[in-house]
């Protein structure tokens, strides 16, 4: 038997080689990432799906077990995982112009969007009529969060192991509020750890190397992408480019002024939120509106629905915080022109690390590719961001159906607690309506949020009217 299998086996694998569409040219590969970046709406989860579609199930470019480490090395790194995993597949393709073509698409159409509407939001946030619209879409964002939550769930928690990990982070980050990287760092240990004793719950499939189409799509490795030297280069190029404008900008307009506070504070952000676009939402939504007091909570989550109604990555929701940050604080610059300086500097700051991770990264996970050891690491890790897309579903919950909500301290516990008085009970119905919306009718995301907005300019606006 096992004479005849390798025979059959060798064959299959030539039949899929034969099958497979030749690998793409640039000028092909530049119109497709320049639709998906047009197309990119429904956060994290539905621009990884999207990519896939059009990568790996219409294109067939990349094979389904390389798209999928590729994904779980982006989820293990900190920032945005959707346009690190662009980067990714840009580069398997193209090299390092592939990869920093896909990073820009994907990111270039959402940030001009995200600018016009911050810049609307400044000047007519006091309007009766724009407070009603983001009333009904924060409540829709809720259910759009909860829908993620299921979607990568189903993903990632196949096994008891799995939802153990999601539940363990989940409580570290909630109860405790442990650090992000800490909750990353334990998530991989445990998953390297797995692999040697119980393998079975940590490694998916049965063998390395993947299937054939992993092993025959894509690009192979270049040589020298491993060496030492290119390394310093990549970080030396990066690095340069990541503080060129903030020294700049500290010249031109005074290192006393919002943009230096601005630029230090998304650039830390950039390292040390793991757990992709919803963890670092929820560690932003912490600093800049509790700590640095440039947003209100309510306008945390005006910035989310805005972030969710626009292509582009979920996490271009900084754009916002970084124009309202700056708008309020223009020192010598107009409001305006201000406002647009500190959209622009938290932009740059913000993405530049994500080609600096890929770049440096890419080449590794690509050579330790088969290392069950590592896979199993990269699984712990994305069972691990169930978690913190919990909490994050939690903290958007309670901000959006209470008016008032504080904290209750129980020994080590420090635990968010709402005033039950302050149940919104408009808020409430807009959210389960939100939620039948996307479960049970199936109407999507855009017609979801569409409905919430239009429900809530009539709660708001047709009583006063009347």
């Amino acid at each position: 038997m096992q004479t005849e299998d390798t025979p059959n086996q060798d064959a299959r694998e030539q039949i899929a080689l034969c099958s497979l569409p030749a690998p793409p040219g640039f000028g092909e590969a530049l119109a497709v990432w320049m639709k998906i970046g047009l197309l990119s709406f429904g956060g994290p989860a539905g621009q990884i799906a999207l990519m896939h579609r059009i990568l790996v199930e219409e294109k067939r470019w990349v094979g389904e077990q390389r798209f999928l480490r590729a994904l779980n090395y982006c989820m293990l790194l900190p920032g945005p995982e959707a346009q690190q995993l662009a980067i990714y597949i840009g580069w398997l393709l193209h090299g390092t112009l592939g990869g920093i073509t896909a990073g820009v698409l994907f990111v270039l159409p959402g940030f001009f969007v995200i600018l016009a509407l911050s810049t609307l939001y400044a000047l007519f946030q006091s309007t009766a009529w724009f407070a009603a619209l983001f009333f009904g879409l924060k409540a829709a964002v809720l259910a759009v969060v909860i829908e993620a939550l299921i979607r990568v769930g189903r993903r990632a928690l196949a096994n008891g192991a799995m939802l153990a990990i999601a539940a363990a982070a989940f409580l570290a980050i909630f109860a405790f509020n442990a650090p992000f990287p800490l909750v990353v760092l334990a998530a991989a240990l445990v998953g390297w750890a797995g692999s040697h004793v119980k393998p079975a719950l940590f490694v998916a499939g049965g063998h390395g190397g993947g299937a054939p189409e992993d092993r025959l799509s894509g690009m192979p490795v270049r040589e020298g992408d491993l060496g030492l030297a290119r390394a310093l280069k990549v970080i030396g190029i990066c690095g340069a480019l990541w503080i060129a404008p903030v020294l700049l900008l500290g010249q031109l307009l005074g290192w006393s002024s919002v943009f230096m506070p601005i630029a230090v504070f998304f650039s830390k952000m950039a390292v040390v939120t793991f757990g992709g676009a919803y963890a670092v939402l929820s560690y932003v939504a912490q600093q800049a509106v509790e700590n640095l007091n440039w947003l209100k909570p309510g306008e945390m989550l005006d910035g989310l629905a805005m972030a969710e109604t626009t292509p582009g990555p979920l996490i271009l929701v900084l754009v916002y915080v970084g124009f309202l940050a700056a708008f309020r604080d223009p020192g010598i610059l107009s409001p305006l022109a201000a406002g647009v300086t500190g959209a622009a500097l938290t932009t740059w700051v913000t993405f530049i690390p994500c080609f600096l991770w890929i770049f440096l990264g890419a080449p590794h996970v690509e050579r330790l590719s088969g290392n069950r050891a590592i896979a199993a690491a990269l699984r712990a890790v994305t069972a691990a961001v169930v978690g913190v897309i919990l909490n994050l579903a939690v903290w958007f919950a309670l901000h959006t159906l209470f008016r008032e909500v504080g904290a209750v301290k129980a020994g080590l516990l420090d635990l968010p607690m709402p005033a039950w008085r302050s149940l919104d009970p408009w808020a409430a119905l807009l959210a389960l309506v939100a939620l039948f919306s996307l479960f049970r009718l199936k109407l999507g995301m855009i017609p979801t949020l569409a409905l919430c907005a239009g429900l809530g300019l009539a709660i708001r606006l047709l009583p006063a009217l009347a």
